[in-house]
């Protein structure tokens, strides 16, 4: 989920919530072969949220070969490609949904993935494919991702987190060991359909290639985000894959684990992925509700979390996950939109540590 499953948030939701997997924003293959730095941000990743796997999206399979490279060599433990992002910038390129039109594209996106993930497991290095100097130095000085803090404590406040948590600059300093050389498992992510229901034969397409996993969104890419996802669709694909040794995951409008375990024993997948209603709820993965003082200490955790990786200068983009944090008691509207105006950790810190006992004086609806 572009702009939300950033690191801090993947820590938080890690630390919180131990959801089995965990996937990065997906980044643009054409973009860290064009020496696009500023997107590997979202390949910075703490040990305590593994296994977690790297998301890439694009519609060039030779710059798919040289990107999965970066993943390799950061140590995931899996590359998952995006062919299911409805948004018309990236369909407009041929990318996300829109490869559900041009199927040979998809395969072979697939099949020089899944060669570049061979050709580093049989000691092929980055430095050998072509990608530009900065993209190389970048991976050089991030040799395990992001070490973010994997302690239990809580870690709630930028002088605590200065502890335990390297800056930027240390980061890129880093002089951890090197990962050990193996073949990444390639995965990938799609919907039903491009502007009608075609699941049954897109899926066909894709196992000819062999992926590990096809997660299936239960909308079309013209239908976006709205109506209602089709899970019977999901199910139709499902029992298609299941010939094959590719499991399947299905994805749409989940709220709880309740309702995911409920439509994987419907309709035949091997798990579901949860992504929207995780917003603010890291808790939903151990299937557990926090107080409201859980939910507010945890904003001041991921606060200072983003400002130390990112800077108070970046902060902006935290303010949507303090109101994610701040909804579904009495006074949340009034918290989130003090919240909505912060610059800082420091300024988040202040307004909650205002807040005497939330228990007791912001009760729940």
């Amino acid at each position: 989920m572009d702009g939300v499953t950033d690191a801090p948030f993947r820590s938080i939701t890690a630390k919180y919530g131990k959801p089995d997997i965990n996937i990065t924003e997906f980044t643009s293959v054409e973009g860290i072969c064009a020496g696009a730095t500023k997107t590997l941000a979202a390949f910075l990743y703490g040990e305590n949220e593994r296994p977690v796997v790297a998301q890439l999206f694009g519609s060039t399979p030779e710059a798919f070969y040289k990107a999965t490279f970066v993943v390799c060599e950061l140590g995931f433990d899996g590359v998952d490609i995006n062919m299911g992002c409805p948004a018309g910038s990236i369909a407009s390129k041929g990318a996300g949904a829109a490869l559900i039109r041009t199927p040979e594209i998809a395969k072979e996106i697939v099949r020089k993935t899944r060669q570049a993930c061979e050709d580093f497991g049989a000691g092929k290095t980055i430095e050998e494919v072509g990608l530009p100097q900065d993209i190389i130095d970048w991976v050089r000085q991030h040799p395990n991702g992001k070490p973010l803090p994997n302690s239990d404590q809580n870690l709630q406040t930028m002088d605590q987190l200065a502890k335990v948590t390297p800056s930027i600059e240390q980061i890129r300093t880093n002089n951890a060991p090197k990962i050990p050389r193996k073949v990444l498992p390639v995965s990938l992510k799609t919907r039903i359909g491009y502007d009608q229901i075609t699941i049954e034969e897109w899926v066909k397409h894709l196992l000819e290639v062999e992926p590990v996993n096809i997660s299936i969104h239960g909308r079309t890419l013209k239908q976006g985000y709205s109506g209602k996802a089709d899970w019977e669709a999901i199910g139709r694909a499902a029992t298609i894959i299941h010939q094959t040794n590719t499991t399947v995951l299905g994805n749409g409008d989940l709220q709880n684990i309740g309702d995911a375990l409920e439509k994987i024993e419907k309709y035949g997948t091997d798990g579901a992925l949860i992504g929207r209603a995780a917003f603010g709820n890291p808790w939903l993965f151990k299937n557990e509700e926090a107080t409201v003082t859980q939910r507010l200490d945890t904003a001041k955790e991921h606060s200072a979390l983003h400002q130390n990786l990112f800077g108070e200068r970046l902060f902006m983009p935290m303010r949507k996950h303090l109101s994610w944090y701040c909804k579904g008691f009495v006074g949340a509207a009034e918290i989130r939109q003090k919240l909505m105006t912060t610059k800082n950790a420091a300024e988040v810190e202040k307004i909650l540590a205002e807040i005497d006992n939330p228990e007791v004086n912001i009760p729940k609806v």
